[in-house]
């Protein structure tokens, strides 16, 4: 009871001071998406899908867009011409030889005169040549001194041949007029029969030595008519060793072999030459042609008689092409049908345009770096233009601003003209 008592005293007595302004607060609920874990979840998410596109594809590499140059690919005329920078050149070049080795003992001209064809231009010394020359001489004379007496021989024969065909019929022509005063005297029974006939024996006689004459005479003739001939041929041919002996003196001299400009010509006075050492050039002047080097893709196409024009509209044609390859290019050579209106020197460039072909509608791609690996592939764009991706192709001609395409791409296609040596894989990813 007394229990019972106390509490309900203590349920009826006054609240303590400030007991009225506790009171328990709920905690409000925060949204799921705000949640500290689902915002975990999706940063990491994120992260992932980030470092999945940062990493390229198996077989592709990431190129920055505005490292790529592209161009479309589209059906034009292609323009078949080789453009070349040649350079002028003497038409006509030809050396100057030494004919007989000496020593240089006087120059007549100096490097880079105009010259007229046979113009001495030095005169070389060499006394060994000199005294052979004398020696030859005097040996020739002789032998030609005895090819005279043998004709004179010949020549006397034929005069004394002819004195006794002469003098025979002289003798007969003699027998024959006292053969017709010995007849007239039988007749008039002045002379015997006996007397007759020891005058036409006499004629007999005469008749018969002047035939023998004569036929000896004619025998002798074609014999030496023979040595004749070849006297004469011996003759003219020691006549001819003559000269040329001579004429080893007078290739002492060093002679310009045309008309034209002396070039390299740098003798020294007492300089040693052997014989047929260059002593240097003749260049033809006013007569031009062009050289050019090209790049040995060409070799196959360019060819004798095409035409080619200069940048100034001169003509010209191939008239010469070196197939030797030296550093990836071969050299042609191209002669002038028109000659430009400024005057050409020796050395200057030119801008020349070689025609290979007439111009025929073909798909054409531009020229760019994308052929330094051969024109094998090229990267052709996704519609997108987000990505490129490697096409075989087969090319055909070229020139500095076209190349044809054969197979492996169509129409309006958008190829990448940049140079992508670098790029693994057969896919391009544009960042």
């Amino acid at each position: 009871m007394m229990t019972q008592t106390a509490e309900q005293s203590n349920s009826l007595s006054p609240p303590a001071p400030g007991a009225g302004m506790d009171r328990k607060v709920e905690k409000k609920r925060v949204p799921w998406w705000r949640d500290r874990r689902f915002l975990i979840a999706i940063a990491l998410v994120a992260i992932a899908i980030i470092g999945w596109r940062a990493i390229p594809a198996s077989g592709s590499t990431d190129v920055d867009a505005d490292e790529v140059q592209t161009a479309r690919v589209e059906r034009a005329a292609f323009d078949d011409y080789l453009p070349v920078r040649a350079s002028v050149v003497p038409a006509t070049t030809t050396l100057v030889g030494v004919m007989s080795g000496g020593q240089v003992e006087e120059l007549f001209v100096q490097d880079g005169a105009l010259v007229t064809k046979g113009q001495p231009l030095a005169r070389l010394a060499n006394p060994d040549l000199e005294l052979t020359v004398l020696s030859q001489e005097a040996q020739i004379a002789s032998q030609l001194g005895g090819v005279a007496g043998e004709n004179l021989g010949i020549q006397r024969s034929k005069v004394d041949r002819a004195g006794q065909v002469a003098a025979a019929e002289y003798d007969l022509i003699r027998a024959r007029r006292d053969l017709d005063i010995r007849r007239q005297l039988h007749e008039k029974g002045f002379v015997s029969d006996a007397g007759v006939k020891s005058y036409q024996e006499e004629v007999d006689y005469q008749t018969q030595r002047l035939a023998q004459l004569r036929q000896g005479r004619a025998a002798e003739a074609g014999i030496t008519a023979t040595q004749g001939r070849m006297l004469d041929a011996t003759r003219a041919r020691l006549q001819n060793n003559l000269a040329a002996v001579r004429g080893s003196l007078d290739a002492l001299t060093i002679r310009a072999p045309m008309a034209g400009r002396l070039t390299n010509f740098d003798l020294q006075p007492g300089q040693t030459l052997a014989p047929g050492a260059p002593a240097g050039q003749v260049d033809s002047e006013g007569a031009w042609k062009l050289e050019a080097e090209v790049d040995e893709y060409y070799l196959g196409r360019v060819e004798l008689g095409q035409k080619a024009t200069t940048s100034g509209g001169a003509m010209l044609t191939v008239s010469k092409v070196l197939p030797t390859v030296a550093d990836g290019r071969f050299r042609v050579e191209l002669t002038f049908e028109t000659m430009p209106e400024q005057d050409l020197n020796r050395g200057q460039t030119l801008d020349v345009r070689i025609t290979l072909g007439a111009a025929t509608p073909a798909l054409i791609a531009p020229v760019g770096a994308w052929l330094n690996e051969g024109g094998s592939a090229v990267f052709v764009m996704d519609p997108d233009g987000k990505h490129a991706r490697r096409v075989s192709v087969e090319i055909g001609r070229r020139n500095p601003r076209q190349v044809e395409i054969l197979s492996g791409l169509e129409p309006g296609q958008r190829i990448v003209t940049s140079n992508l040596a670098r790029v693994k894989g057969d896919t391009i990813n544009l960042r």
